[in-house]
């Protein structure tokens, strides 16, 4: 059985200066590394992340399109977006 130790909830207050759409995606790919975001995952919707962590949707869409630039995830048009099966 694979054990998932759970991330620590997102702080945004914790990295002091860097800016708030690198600090949530820090936090997603920690959640990705951790497994609680397995492989092929879909990820929420930029709406639904904005929501969960309390953002502006630019800062949730900003999050999103680093986590891509990170090769974590990919985006498929009108499917949504999925964490990478490989880095």
């Amino acid at each position: 059985m694979l054990h998932v130790a759970k991330v620590s909830a997102f702080d945004p207050e914790a990295a002091g200066a860097a800016y708030l759409y690198a600090v949530m995606a820090d936090h997603i790919e920690a959640r990705i590394e951790n497994g609680e975001l397995r492989p092929g995952a879909r990820l929420p919707g930029e709406r639904d992340l904005a929501a969960e962590y309390r953002v502006a949707i630019g800062t949730a869409r900003r999050a999103v399109r680093e986590l891509k630039d990170r090769g974590l995830v990919v985006t498929l048009p009108a499917k949504g977006t999925f964490v990478r099966h490989n880095k």
